[in-house]
């Protein structure tokens, strides 16, 4: 059954935890990401009150982690994500998990 990798950016803080752990896991240089966070904003949504959005986008590079996968281990971003906002699963597990308002799907 395929598994996906699920972002409630909604609770993402921009840590980096998930592009550091995907970089030591697969051996990549400081510029190379098999997840990406890109910061929105910050944006003034009024006076004295900003809004800053962070989104971890999975790259070309991303093989959720294959190699953990097959020792029945989640994937790197996902194991090591601090804010708790990364999960992977069925869609139909992930489906009870998350709230769909602000989730995107990676396959």
């Amino acid at each position: 059954m395929r598994k996906l990798i699920a972002v409630d950016y909604e609770f993402c803080t921009g840590c980096h935890t998930c592009e550091i752990a995907c970089q030591q896991e697969h051996g990549l240089e400081p510029e190379q990401f098999g997840i990406r966070l890109t910061q929105i904003g910050p944006d003034q949504i009024a006076e004295r009150t900003w809004q800053y959005e962070f989104v971890p986008v999975p790259t070309d590079r991303c093989d959720r982690c294959a190699a953990r996968q097959r020792e029945g281990k989640d994937p790197s971003c996902v194991h090591h994500c601090q804010a708790g906002c990364l999960y992977y699963g069925t869609l139909e597990e992930l489906g009870a998990k998350i709230d769909k308002r602000k989730v995107a799907l990676f396959t």
